[in-house]
């Protein structure tokens, strides 16, 4: 189907703008662009508490996170990783979304700053957050756990719930895939219809891998394009979430198949009439907030 009203709408008043494309920007342009767009999203609800802490990485250095708890007890941990190509993004531009989803599910969040490409490539983001799992499971012990994502967050959220499969790690209850960066092929028939080069392209999805991988053949170990690990069992119980026009709607659907025939309980949901970066763009796309409500449900009906 087309694109839903306020969709259109939102990409008249950008268009207007007359900002060039993030595969034209610069690196600095880009988050720029990103700091922007979340200017428009509000202050987000009041909690409980908001803390500020220091995770260490893997590597010897560390990076931040915020932790905004709820009022009463929490339900669980929602370990959020944003998106952004792995490029762009930061805790602050994800605060209001952080904030909805610790009011919603009733669970403490923790939004991880991991470190960004290019100055820190491939594997650093993967491995800053697995290191926010480690942190999270020894600083909040009793809780379950979520990993969720969207976009370049939900390929770190996959990530890290195989390694954690593999490595015997923390325990998830659910990981939370909004329309998720699975794989490094961007010859799939979602990358070349061009209704879906919208806010995100197939230049800007490889802009992004450049910055982040730009060693094309790092791009296909699973710790990058999770879709190709050869083993899928054994994951997680996952909601995945696509939108209809998204150049990455076809890798996440695929995803949520070989999950599926896996053995591991999957509820895909396709938006239809939606553009990739419409789960994030809080108090802005209606479509978001219904997308906040179907993972409020699910949280809920995974942790009790």
């Amino acid at each position: 189907m087309a694109l839903d009203h306020a969709t259109t709408e939102f990409l008249k008043q950008l268009a207007e703008t007359g900002g060039k494309p993030i595969h034209e920007m610069s690196v600095a342009e880009a988050r720029a662009l990103s700091a922007s767009l979340s200017e428009m999203f509000g202050k987000g609800p009041d909690l409980a508490r908001v803390e500020e802490v220091s995770i260490p990485a893997e590597d010897g250095a560390s990076f931040p996170a915020r932790v905004l708890t709820p009022d009463g007890p929490p339900r669980g941990v929602l370990l959020y990783f944003h998106g952004g190509g792995w490029v762009l993004g930061d805790i602050d531009e994800f605060d209001t979304l952080g904030r909805e989803l610790a009011v919603r599910t009733g669970c403490t969040v923790v939004l991880p700053g991991y470190r960004l490409a290019p100055e820190h490539r491939y594997p650093v983001a993967a491995r800053d957050a697995y290191a926010t799992l480690r942190w999270a499971a020894g600083h909040l012990p009793g809780l379950p756990i979520v990993v969720a994502g969207d976009s370049a967050g939900g390929n770190l959220s996959a990530v890290v719930a195989q390694r954690a499969r593999d490595e015997n790690g923390p325990a998830i209850a659910l990981q939370v895939l909004v329309y998720p960066v699975t794989d490094c092929d961007l010859d799939r028939p979602s990358y070349l219809d061009p209704e879906n080069q919208l806010m995100l392209t197939r230049d800007a999805v490889s802009w992004f891998w450049d910055h982040y991988a730009p060693d094309r053949a790092q791009r296909a170990n699973p710790d990058a394009s999770p879709l190709r690990a050869a083993d899928l069992s054994g994951l997680p119980p996952a909601l995945v979430l696509t939108a209809e026009h998204d150049v990455l709607r076809d890798e996440g659907e695929e995803y949520a198949r070989r999950l599926r025939e896996a053995g591991v309980p999957v509820e895909l949901r396709r938006f239809d009439g939606q553009m990739h970066v419409f789960f994030t763009l809080v108090n802005v796309l209606p479509a978001g907030a219904d997308a906040l409500d179907l993972v409020a449900r699910t949280v809920e009906r995974h942790l009790g």
